[in-house]
């Protein structure tokens, strides 16, 4: 039975410090929560870089890699069902990655869609299944799963007419890779959800859910622009998408809205979604 679990990054504005952070994920378990998903670049110390590049995309991190997640884990009592990596790591020193996910007790690591990675060339998405399906290897020695998300850019055609995406099921090997769908992605990209979790059948380990609408009130232009929403409150069909999950056998279904919360605060979002987690899973 899949279990309720929500996204780290949503968290990202609500983690300033051991005491908040601790704070919010005690809300994250008393809203429903069974579960929480990690990202490697908010659990451990990182480059400037890296949190300069988030804020500079309107999504700043903070300085979450300084607090102690293996203890704020486990005094949660939330169960970590995967933590994003990105594959580089994976490739250059895949035991650090296994110990990683040995020490947050998850059987997943999750690659999402590659930074400047040219999704509309055959060849370009060709090497990167050829890469996935090494990392997943070396994973799989030690224990663990790796697993592909998917953002709208794995949804462009290459030159055979397929998608990119279509093109990563065809060349990655099972044994090796599965995949983490993001219904949200796909559905801005134009693609039919439902459809594409019937084709990855078991494949699809987790998935990704959000809803998408908007909260504009009162007289406004005869276009309005839409983002991510609480579950319920957008036009999403997310129960026949929680229905498709759960006929495929997905461990989790995981909660990740980046921004448009209401009033501002990821712990309100999270908590009006909790009620509709509870309803429908």
């Amino acid at each position: 039975m899949a279990i309720q679990a929500i996204q780290q990054f949503q968290l990202r504005t609500a983690l300033g410090s051991e005491k908040k952070a601790r704070e919010t994920l005690q809300a994250v378990k008393e809203s429903g929560y069974e579960g929480i998903e990690l990202n490697g670049f908010m659990i451990k110390k990182m480059p400037l870089i890296v949190p300069l590049l988030t804020k500079l995309a309107g999504m700043p991190i903070g300085f979450s890699g300084r607090l102690d997640w293996k203890k704020l884990i486990a005094e949660s009592g939330l169960k970590v069902v995967a933590i994003h990596e990105d594959l580089g790591s994976i490739l250059k020193d895949p035991l650090e990655i296994i110990e990683e996910a040995r020490t947050y007790k998850t059987d997943y690591i999750v690659v999402t869609g590659m930074f400047r990675h040219d999704y509309s060339s055959q060849k370009a998405v060709t090497d990167l299944a050829n890469k996935l399906n090494q990392a997943g290897k070396l994973l799989n020695a030690g224990g663990i799963q790796l697993l592909y998300h998917n953002h709208n850019c794995e949804f462009r055609k290459v030159e055979s007419g397929e998608t990119a995406y279509q093109l990563l099921l065809e060349k990655t090997d099972p044994q090796y890779v599965n995949f983490e769908f993001d219904s949200y992605w796909a559905i801005e990209a134009g693609c039919d959800a439902v459809a594409l979790m019937e084709t990855l059948g078991e494949r699809m380990k987790l998935y990704h859910i959000n809803d998408r609408g908007s909260r504009v009130k009162g007289s406004k232009g005869s276009i309005v622009k839409s983002d991510g929403m609480e579950l319920g409150y957008g036009n999403i069909n997310l129960k026949a998408l929680i229905e498709a999950a759960k006929k495929n056998g997905v461990k989790a279904i995981i909660l990740e809205t980046h921004r448009n919360w209401i009033d501002n605060s990821p712990v309100k979002s999270f908590q009006l979604s909790a009620e509709f987690l509870k309803k429908h899973i």
